[in-house]
């Protein structure tokens, strides 16, 4: 069981897992059967290779207990848009947004909020969670494109995600790369500071040509709305169980409960409650009959990580591209290709992270450091998935905004600037190296 597989064995897994799950998405069928061919694939390596069927449930069992965190959140999220929505929890989170700010620099605001809310969180899920809804809400209700609205708040939300030093995928990149939060917040600093830059002029642009028709007294309209205290509880226990570190099941759970009986005191039925609970809110999502064919996806995709991260398919073809290295810009775009590949067959954030950062640490400390990888990894591999239609982080989080991910990602600027960013950074170091031999030369 410890022989490599042929570069070719890797190639047929990635045509087959990509040509099944394109194909359910092409056809509008459940991921689930998409990702089957791949799974399949897997279990007959698994056979041919001495594992046993035991074995292979067992690994199967371990890959849904890694996702099992990601399914609760899910199952849960399906609970607390209709519980916020029935508290009366969205329609007041609605009106102190639009009594808040000024329409007219509207997409700045959602980028730039939940910019600021994200690298306090350090969680991309729970700023979603938190302002996604009523910025999104805000935004339908002034006639302002959803989609660009979108891609602004999943923008500011990413940066957190991706800088914030309490994220835990930045965490875990400095941890498998064996450097300091310090050193590699460091190393992505130009490229984050420019990002975010470059990211509000965009935005700033789309103000300027989107919502400088919104009438004030349409405003006003919308905004005088009676508002309680009590409706902000929900949110409110959401954030501050975050902020303390408390388990994000346990604070969905309690934010869930505490709009539901804000809702049974406010006169709604509990018919109506469980009601929305299982179909959801017209307009707004959420439900549990919406959610169980993305719960057993995901759950599906947790046996197929496992199974690809135990049989370390994907390595002999990683080894395959280290062996010609002629430069930095060469080996980056080798890098960012094989993070890309193994992004588009893992189902998460967590296994591309691991499995580029393992591979590629020992030839970029060699040859260069390891906090250009870092930035190199921070620009690419933890963005990538969240722009995978089948991947858990950008299902989780079009799932949290109500929102197709291909109706918003041409606006979540944030997210596909960075990897041209760093590919740019490259190639004028590469420019100036050459530059900087010739005047030796001469």
């Amino acid at each position: 069981m410890g022989n490599q597989y042929s570069v070719k064995q890797a190639s047929f897994l990635i045509l087959v897992t990509l040509t099944g799950i394109i194909s359910s998405v092409i056809l509008h069928i459940s991921l689930v059967f998409g990702i089957l061919p791949g799974l399949i694939f897997l279990i007959v390596l698994s056979l041919k290779r001495g594992y046993e069927v035991r074995n292979i449930m067992k690994l199967s069992y371990q890959g849904m207990g890694k996702v099992k965190i990601v399914l609760f959140i899910l199952f849960l999220i399906s609970f607390l848009l209709p519980s916020w929505y029935l508290s009366g929890t969205i329609t007041s989170m609605v009106s102190i947004t639009l009594q808040a700010i000024n329409p007219h620099h509207f997409f700045v605001f959602c980028f730039l909020t939940t910019m600021i809310f994200s690298m306090i969180l350090g969680s991309s899920i729970g700023t979603l969670s938190a302002l996604g809804v009523p910025l999104i809400s805000s935004a339908i209700l002034l006639h302002i494109p959803v989609e660009i609205s979108a891609g602004a708040v999943i923008s500011g939300a990413f940066v957190g995600d991706r800088t914030s030093p309490f994220s835990s995928a930045h965490q875990l990149l400095a941890n498998i790369l064996e450097t300091t939060v310090k050193k590699q917040g460091k190393a992505m600093l130009f490229t984050s500071i420019t990002a975010v830059i470059v990211t509000i002029l965009f935005f700033s642009v789309m103000d300027l040509q989107f919502t400088q028709g919104i009438t004030p007294t349409h405003h006003e309209i919308v905004s005088n709305k009676g508002i309680s205290f009590i409706q902000f509880i929900p949110p409110i226990l959401l954030v501050v169980l975050v902020l303390f570190k408390i388990n994000i099941i346990y604070s969905y759970v309690i934010s869930i409960l505490s709009g539901s009986l804000i809702a049974l005191f406010n006169g709604i039925s509990f018919s109506k409650i469980v009601n929305s609970f299982w179909h959801g809110i017209n307009g707004l999502g959420g439900g549990l009959s919406h959610m169980y064919s993305l719960l057993l996806f995901i759950a599906v995709a947790g046996i197929y990580n496992a199974l690809l991260e135990e049989l370390n398919i994907i390595q002999p073809m990683l080894d395959k591209w280290l062996q010609t290295s002629t430069s930095m810009l060469s080996d980056s775009l080798k890098t960012i290709g094989a993070t890309a590949v193994i992004c588009v067959i893992a189902g998460n954030q967590t296994m591309p992270i691991i499995l580029t950062g393992r591979s590629f640490l020992a030839h970029w400390s060699n040859k260069y450091n390891k906090e250009e990888l870092a930035r190199l990894m921070a620009d690419t591999t933890l963005l990538f998935p969240a722009m995978i239609p089948w991947n858990v982080l950008a299902i989780m989080s079009s799932t949290v905004i109500n929102m197709k991910l291909h109706e918003y990602l041409p606006y979540a600027i944030f997210l596909w600037l960075l990897p041209c960013l760093t590919i740019f950074i490259n190639v004028f170091k590469k420019v100036k190296t050459f530059e900087t031999k010739y005047e030796v030369s001469s």
